[in-house]
């Protein structure tokens, strides 16, 4: 039997991130993948947010990213576009880039840090014990862990063997995707009709002043509205003919389909992120509908805020209760993430009273402060873990400021690409006496003379230091004062010997 400290079900955007988040910790980690490679047929995700490029930027790995993709203001609310270029953040717009690519990209930054994947293979049952996992794979073989993460999407098999339950809403809307030949090319973009709304384009495309343009020739990808939402069969060839004939009197000589999927508004989410030696991170914690892009980066954000904890409990460093924070803090932002989300699809209706209340939130995203608030939120850089009273700073994502430091300028982020806490001190060098933790937290001596400013709140004041978790969230703010600090220390980084 193979032992491993974490074994992770599914090498999706989640599972990799997670991944490379446990080995950057020293963490020895394996993924079980059923797909045989990292092939993905279909259209899934089609971008990061701010937020998730930032976190990316934190690992040194946003610029493989960037090269890929397209940068694009796409950060919007249901049908409204939401600009972002005013944020204070180096990253203040979103990324056009597909699932299949992200997943590429991953799964090469996780092979240069030597992650074992066990492919053509699924989890198909567990047990728990006192000191580990014992996980059954589908070749009869067994896999032994301190913990198992179930990282293997909505269906998930390990959030079923846990005995997780999944409550939330059944579907209301139901969508087919699909990649098609056509005889004749239908106008491309999105249309709005009286039975909903229908989408036509290609896998290839450039944004260009805003605007998306699809590449002249190829197949056409379409989505097309189901008249019943939740249907157990597979689509079909006809379904689509039927919907297309319904909308726009012709199926434009559709004969042939590359490849067919489904989506609804089905709304679920985890009543519980762990289970004992189980947790679960991304779909396979919250489901919903993919209008306004927020499932791939609330997973890849999951990942992030489990990966330090996890690696700290396995090496014995924190005790296994900080593994509670991980639903204490991302339980609450998914159940957001599905109430906006069912905002946004109750405003996609097409009926008149639906096209008068869009007018109304759209009238509303155009004034500054309801922009400001919602573009924050969508874009992930309004995430504030509740940390109690304090400066605006606690609990909020570190801003990536310019430091003057002794070997000279320095990005913050840089400072976070090993994935380890950072305590950075901005007083005169041995105004704090950290030299106790320097085993555990890099400890960083610097200077930063401009404005301190976060996304949707504006100007806060400027501390004389901050105790930076590896996710890049703020657990400890300073004024000229320790107070507090070695409490902070012991919570999220575990107690001295």
């Amino acid at each position: 039997m193979r032992e491993h400290a974490v074994v992770i079900s599914g090498a999706g955007p989640t599972g990799l991130m997670l991944a490379g988040e446990l080995a950057l910790a020293g963490v020895d980690v394996a993924i079980v993948e059923r797909r045989p490679d990292q092939g993905l047929a279909g259209t899934r995700a089609g971008g990061l947010s701010a937020r998730t490029l930032e976190v990316l930027d934190q690992r040194g790995i946003v610029d493989r990213f960037l090269a890929e993709g397209q940068v694009a203001q796409v950060t919007g609310f249901a049908v409204t576009r939401l600009d972002i270029s005013d944020f204070p953040t180096r990253h203040n717009y979103g990324l056009a880039l597909r699932q299949k690519h992200i997943e590429r990209i991953l799964a090469g930054w996780v092979g240069e840090l030597a992650v074992p994947i066990y492919r053509s293979l699924e989890v198909t049952g567990f047990a728990q014990d006192d000191t580990g996992v014992t996980i059954a794979l589908s070749d009869g073989v067994s896999l032994r862990a301190r913990y198992v993460v179930g990282c293997d999407g909505g269906r998930s098999l390990v959030r079923k063997a846990a005995g997780i339950e999944f409550p939330g809403w059944d579907p209301t809307t139901g969508n087919i995707l699909a990649e098609v030949e056509m005889e004749e090319e239908p106008s491309l973009g999105i249309h709005r009709t009286a039975l909903g709304i229908y989408a036509f384009g290609r896998e290839e495309y450039e944004i260009q002043d805003g605007k998306i343009v699809f590449a002249k020739e190829g197949p056409i990808g379409l989505m097309v509205p189901e008249k019943t939402a939740g249907a157990t069969t597979e689509p079909t060839l006809s379904d689509l003919k039927e919907a297309l004939i319904a909308a726009f009197g012709t199926d434009y000589g559709l004969h042939r389909v590359n490849w067919i999927s489904r989506f609804t508004d089905m709304s679920r989410q985890a009543a519980a992120y762990r289970k004992g030696r189980v947790l679960l991170a991304g779909d396979a914690a919250h489901v919903h509908s993919p209008v306004g892009g927020q499932g791939l980066n609330t997973g890849v954000q999951d990942a992030v805020n489990l990966g330090w904890k996890l690696a700290q409990v396995v090496k014995g460093t924190s005790p296994e209760a900080l593994l509670d924070t991980y639903h204490a803090e991302r339980h609450p932002v998914a159940a957001r993430v599905l109430r906006m989300t069912m905002a946004q699809v109750a405003l996609q209706r097409t009926d008149d009273r639906t096209e008068a209340l869009r007018d109304i939130v759209t009238e509303l995203l155009g004034m500054e402060e309801p922009r400001k608030r919602i573009a924050a939120e969508m874009s992930g850089l309004a995430i504030h873990y509740e940390f109690g009273e304090g400066h605006p700073l606690l609990g909020r994502r570190m801003p990536d400021l310019d430091l003057t430091t002794p070997v000279g300028p320095q990005r913050l982020f840089t400072l976070l690409q090993d994935a380890r806490p950072v305590f950075l001190n901005l007083d005169a060098p041995g105004s704090f006496d950290m030299a106790a933790w320097s085993d555990r937290i890099k400890l960083v001596d610097a200077g930063y003379d401009r404005a301190w400013e976060l996304p949707a709140l504006g100007l806060v004041s400027a501390p004389t230091a901050v105790l930076i978790r590896p996710d890049g969230y703020v657990a400890w703010v300073g004024d000229r004062t320790q107070d507090g600090l070695r409490e902070a220390v012991n919570s999220w980084f575990g107690p001295l010997g």
